[in-house]
């Protein structure tokens, strides 16, 4: 039905877009660590490194809308495709508010939790770093898009198990915290489950593309 031969330039750009996502993601993973570990100065490096990549994303995925409409690529497409950028774009927004919030709020955080939200961060990123391969793959190699759409689902379940767990520990173990610390605790531990969340909704949108593509 169609080809992408001759998107080179647009598909160069969406894998620059991609870059900055995975690095923004690694970035807040870094940091999150960082944050509980108490390594302050490299915790406001995460910080700026991540606001940074943020707003080259931007930069670029402006730069993608432009390329598609001002040389009419891909027309069939380009809706869904710059439907996929946007919520790629909300996780790496998701990551630089999230990461600002632990220094805008400072949540104390149990020296006994940290292992268990580190574990909870590395699942989340994880469903991220599997959508963004799948997302390469629409442009690239489309029959590998189902096998990174799979891993995503798998990540985003083992995040919803961990959180849950997390938080039944914080209400119903940890009684020295007052009401509002472990409000501020379960607080947190959305944040970080919402980057899996988003990248489920990305491959929503990736899966549904990928059928259409094959029609």
């Amino acid at each position: 039905m169609f080809s992408f031969k001759h998107a080179n330039k647009s598909i160069k750009q969406i894998d620059q877009f991609l870059d900055k996502v995975d690095e923004g993601n690694l970035i807040f993973k870094e940091g999150v660590r960082n944050y509980l570990s108490g390594n302050h100065e490299s915790f406001q490096d995460n910080l700026k490194t991540i606001s940074n990549l943020e707003n080259e994303a931007d930069i670029i995925r402006k730069k993608i809308e432009n390329t598609l409409y001002t040389q009419s690529l891909m027309p069939q497409l380009r809706g869904d495709i710059m439907r996929l950028l946007e919520e790629l774009d909300t996780i790496i927004d998701l990551a630089k508010h999230n990461l600002f919030q632990f220094d805008v709020e400072v949540p104390f955080i149990p020296a006994e939790l940290n292992q268990d939200l580190i574990k909870l961060t590395d699942l989340s990123i994880s469903a991220v770093e599997s959508v963004i391969p799948a997302a390469r793959s629409y442009f690239r190699d489309p029959d590998s898009i189902k096998e990174n759409l799979h891993r995503v689902y798998l990540y985003e379940k083992e995040v919803d198990k961990m959180a849950d767990s997390i938080k039944r520990r914080v209400f119903h173990d940890m009684q020295g915290l007052k009401l509002s610390e472990k409000f501020h605790l379960r607080y947190f531990t959305l944040h970080i489950e919402s980057l899996s969340d988003e990248a489920q909704r990305a491959a929503d949108l990736l899966n549904i593309m990928a059928i259409k593509r094959s029609l």
